[in-house]
């Protein structure tokens, strides 16, 4: 009987360790959510979120199959020029004040050694599926916490979220290209 109850708790710590998840916070001090975007079809024009907030449940030590949830404050768009911003956050593109925050949900999938993060994006009252491609830098122990780097990387049309302003060159070119370039860069700290 003795045999059979360290049997018991043996399986049940088991399967206790392989359902167990691990929660994910962001460190805003070394994360930055950034993209850009083609101007008048020979530079380009950078900007990130300033308040933005992604959490992260791992279920795996390799967080294959992770599941994400990002939200930034339309209001915090920098592309280091006030009356940009300002456009930005009007109803030509954005509208912060109808639409205040841009979501995420979706998972991290690990296929043949790459990574991507699937699921729905939202902007405006727009959500589309993506799939934006992940590096996974690793994780590391700092002796103060428990941290992990991600780099992602993809691109989606404006356009196709209501961002509609389109004003173009004198040759038909768009002075605002349609399709934006996300870069995001998040350092992980695993939660208490």
């Amino acid at each position: 009987m003795k045999k059979l109850n360290v049997l018991v708790t043996l399986l049940l710590m088991a399967a206790g360790s392989a359902f167990a998840q691990t929660k994910w916070a962001t460190d805003l001090a070394h994360s930055k959510v950034g993209f850009s975007v083609t101007h008048m079809t020979i530079s380009e024009v950078e900007g990130n979120f300033k308040d933005f907030t992604a959490t992260v449940v791992s279920k795996s030590e390799d967080f294959n199959g992770a599941e994400v949830e990002f939200a930034a404050k339309v209001a915090s768009i920098d592309t280091d020029n006030d009356m940009r911003n300002g456009h930005l956050k009007s109803d030509d593109f954005f509208n912060a004040e109808k639409f205040p925050e841009i979501t995420f949900k979706g998972i991290l999938v690990k296929e043949g050694g790459k990574y991507q993060l699937k699921g729905k994006l939202t902007m405006r009252d727009v959500t589309k599926d993506v799939a934006l491609d992940v590096t996974y830098g690793g994780t590391i122990d700092t002796g103060k916490e428990v941290k992990a780097g991600f780099k992602l990387t993809g691109k989606v049309n404006r356009l196709e979220y209501g961002l509609k302003w389109k004003n173009a060159l004198q040759n038909g070119s768009l002075v605002v290209a349609d399709e934006v370039q996300i870069n995001v860069k998040i350092e992980l700290k695993k939660a208490a």
